[in-house]
């Protein structure tokens, strides 16, 4: 039963779509990118959320201070680190943690092996990037890890391509951002579109 998150919300119109489609997960970015929001907007945003929508912060290299603050300010459910971030930072927090990994090829996962987490996030490796770049990766690689790993996929995700995606890696949560956006933006009926290809391959 692969769940689904929503990445990169950043408008009120976002926050309609997401109370309208109820996907399991809404991310706001809290580190540089197109999609980075503050932390009062992000609090706005959530105050308006439908509860029983899990929210989770995107953080990349910040401080333990920087996190907390924004964890308590914002009532964080899930803290997901996208950075160079090592085990004992993200063993440090209360809250549950999920670590992304960029994955080049088998070596990129013993990384894994270091971080007792709650999820492991799994995206594209694209040298400079830290995620967020729409392409995908071999899944292949991946096929049988989520028997024995919390695996969130990520990296190009699309409505055409999520159907193979769940097939092949059976990850417990599939993680979209740029798959369900026309030209920088969150599109209503790409998130639909999407959400109803996952729920379909769990019936």
């Amino acid at each position: 039963m692969a769940k689904i998150k929503i990445c990169g919300l950043k408008r009120e119109e976002d926050i309609l779509y997401a109370n309208a489609l109820k996907p399991d997960y809404v991310g706001f970015v809290f580190a540089k990118s197109t999609r980075q929001i503050d932390m009062d907007t992000a609090k706005e945003l959530i105050s308006k959320l439908d509860k029983s929508i899990k929210t989770v912060g995107v953080f990349l290299n910040h401080s333990v201070y920087e996190v907390n603050k924004i964890e308590k300010f914002c009532n964080l459910d899930i803290l997901q680190f996208h950075g160079e971030e090592p085990p004992e930072f993200c063993h440090s927090y209360e809250k549950e943690v999920w670590k992304a990994f960029r994955i080049k090829d088998e070596n990129s996962l013993k990384a894994l092996e270091a971080y007792k987490i709650d999820g492991c996030l799994l995206d594209t490796f694209v040298k400079g990037a830290h995620g967020g770049t729409g392409k995908i990766f071999n899944w292949e690689m991946i096929a049988n890890i989520s028997k024995n790993k919390f695996i969130i996929l990520a990296g190009g995700l699309t409505p055409d391509n999520v159907e193979d995606a769940i097939k092949i890696v059976k990850p417990q949560i599939v993680d979209v951002s740029s798959g369900v956006e026309v030209e920088g933006t969150k599109n209503f009926e790409k998130m639909k579109k999407l959400i109803e290809k996952v729920r379909g391959c769990n019936e």
